[in-house]
């Protein structure tokens, strides 16, 4: 989710980038760089760290006056977050400036060949190989928009490009690709961005772009193709939001904007876990496949949704590697004098990196000689810094307190590291992974079918204004997202909510059930091992005792319509991967109720980000 911004006009080009950058801080950032086309040089200068840093350092040594220029936040994903990975990155020579946002699966192919050809790449990033295979091109004779076209179609993955050429300082070019850019349109000046927020106090009118189109954009216009080359044509449209509502893609909230981001964040966590031959591959396994072999337990530590994904991840590793697997609140997991060695490995879940009490369990596992692997958010941050191996979730930033797109991409991790562990252990062939791994694919197409359900969900939310406490109930893979969905309500709408295995309800749980008490039930796919008719009979006993059941099942289950006063209908996938669809429903739900009853849904009360003290 890095920031991105591109100007060509007749306003100094830092003034206009260094401001739209800002206005892009929101979106989160480990550091900042600017290009400005000076003469038939580039200016550049990039900073680890917040955007001041780098307006510091351009005051301390200030960059000559241009009116062509490109800017860059950057959230870290290849290459820790520091002034050598920061961008924007040069060609070989220097006369190619590029940012970038995304990822470039093929990169370490395309750095070998570059390397092998003499090139001397100064970054970690994917980023760099693009920018030195768009000087060469350049260095041909073509333009930079043919350039772009021509790089485009070596590259694998999702990615935004824009670029600037010292020798051609009346245009800047980009590229897009399953990744966002918007074009803002002037008079005699025209902007790139990341999204409108980037220009909006310049220009309202905008051009939104395809997928695999290139756009050039001069003084005096915009030009559209795709990556063969041919002409094509984006779409125009008018900004009515204010800049607080331009921030947030024109949503209410930041967290209703993130939850709406999921297709995407899904999509993104996704990419690069493939090899050429067809083997999964995690961003930093440091673990040799020996070491993973001699694992005979597993021991996952998270707090609070975090733990959540752990426990569904549980489910995945014990079914797909048959390792038993223990999940753990970081904050109690060093009290109980846990038996660790050095066939046990520790999976830390944490989004920001800095958890405490997370941060503090790895640390006594490894001085037991345990294995660690982090699954995180945050490139750099401690926790993956003191692991073993990490695996990045490439979820982006993350503004709502409430977890919502950090939550499905930490599941979606957790799924990946239980199909590497049995690729690794043989507990599962190739064919059976790949299967899942397409399964895995089609999620994010899934999700946005349960959000094209939103209004029907926030009806239903705007229903239950006078409730004061709600029930959830699932069953396997079902019950934590019940109890995300209970915690969910709690954070947002303060809300006495708790989530139950629904086959727990008759040793206890079932005396809170009273007349007209809303129970949402999380109702498992048909067909896996009686689990569905089990919850069937579940829902019929609250249901029995006067609640109002909300029922999330799979498309063309008839038999729970009978006992719902509510049925949200969810796509058909397999029960170890429901958890994926199924949440977002209860995201929409709490967002709404709690928007409804009048409360800051951003930022709760009493709650912060990242806990970083124990």
């Amino acid at each position: 989710m890095c920031g991105i911004v591109g100007y060509v006009g007749e306003q100094q080009a830092q003034s206009v980038v260094i401001e739209g950058l800002r206005r892009l801080e929101y979106r989160g950032y480990d550091s900042a760089g600017i290009a400005l086309v000076d003469g038939d040089a580039l200016a550049v200068d990039k900073r680890a760290g917040k955007l001041a840093n780098l307006e510091k350092a351009i005051v301390d040594a200030p960059l000559p006056p241009s009116t062509t220029g490109i800017g860059h936040t950057r959230w870290a994903t290849h290459g820790a977050p520091n002034d050598a990975n920061a961008h924007p990155h040069l060609g070989h020579a220097g006369r190619v400036g590029l940012v970038h946002n995304g990822i470039i699966e093929n990169f370490a192919d395309l750095r070998a060949r570059l390397e092998a050809d003499g090139h001397d790449l100064l970054s970690e990033t994917d980023t760099e190989v693009a920018a030195h295979l768009l000087e060469l091109q350049v260095a041909t004779g073509v333009d930079l928009t043919t350039a772009m076209q021509r790089v485009c179609q070596q590259l694998e993955g999702a990615f935004t490009l824009v670029a600037v050429d010292a020798l051609d300082p009346s245009r800047v070019v980009a590229a897009r690709r399953n990744s966002p850019l918007v074009v803002g349109l002037g008079e005699g000046e025209n902007f790139l961005g990341s999204d409108v927020a980037a220009f909006i106090e310049h220009t309202r009118e905008a051009l939104e772009l395809g997928q695999d189109q290139v756009v050039t954009i001069t003084r005096s216009g915009v030009s559209v193709t795709g990556f063969d080359g041919t002409p094509a044509e984006g779409k125009r449209y008018h900004v009515d939001w204010d800049l607080s509502a331009a921030e947030k893609d024109g949503h209410d909230w930041f967290m209703r904007k993130e939850i709406f981001e999921q297709p995407r964040a899904v999509a993104d966590s996704l990419l690069g876990r493939h090899t050429r031959g067809g083997q999964l591959q995690l961003d930093e396994m440091r673990l040799s496949d020996q070491e993973l072999r001699d694992i005979d337990k597993i021991i996952i530590i998270a707090a609070g949704t975090s733990f959540y994904a752990g426990m569904v991840a549980k489910y995945a590793i014990e079914h797909w590697c048959r390792v038993p697997v223990e999940v753990e609140l970081s904050s109690e997991f060093r009290y109980r004098d846990p038996i660790l060695d050095y066939s046990t490995l520790v999976v830390a879940i944490s989004q920001s990196g800095e958890t405490a009490d997370t941060l503090q369990a790895i640390r006594h596992a490894r001085l037991q000689r345990s294995k660690v692997l982090a699954i995180c958010n945050t490139n750099g941050s401690t926790i993956p810094r003191e692991s073993d191996a990490v695996i990045y979730t490439h979820a982006g930033p993350e503004i709502g307190v409430a977890s919502t797109k950090g939550f499905l991409t930490q599941l979606v991790a957790c799924y990946l590291l239980a199909l590497y562990l049995a690729q690794v252990k043989g507990t599962r062939y190739g064919d059976e992974i790949a299967l899942v791994m397409e399964q895995l694919e089609a999620m994010p197409a899934h999700i946005s079918s349960v959000l094209d359900a939103a209004p029907e969900i926030y009806d239903l939310a705007r229903e239950h204004v006078g409730t004061r406490s709600v029930l959830y109930l699932g069953r396997h893979a079902g019950y934590p997202v019940a109890l995300e969905g209970a915690l969910k309500l709690k954070e947002l709408a303060y809300l006495h909510a708790e989530g139950f295995a629904a086959g727990e309800l008759k040793h206890g749980p079932i005396a809170l059930v009273e007349e007209g008490l809303p129970v949402l039930c999380v109702v498992p796919p048909r067909g896996r091992d009686q689990l569905h008719d089990k919850m069937i009979s579940g829902i019929q006993e609250v249901r029995a005792r006067g609640a109002y059941t909300i029922c999330l099942a799979e498309e063309g289950d008839e038999a729970i319509t009978p006992y719902a006063d509510h049925v949200i209908r969810l796509p058909r996938v397999p029960v170890l991967l429901q958890p994926l669809v199924a949440v977002v429903p209860l995201q929409l739900f709490a967002c709404e109720l709690a928007t409804a009853m009048g409360h800051d849904v951003d930022q709760p009360r009493n709650l912060a980000k990242s806990v970083t003290v124990e």
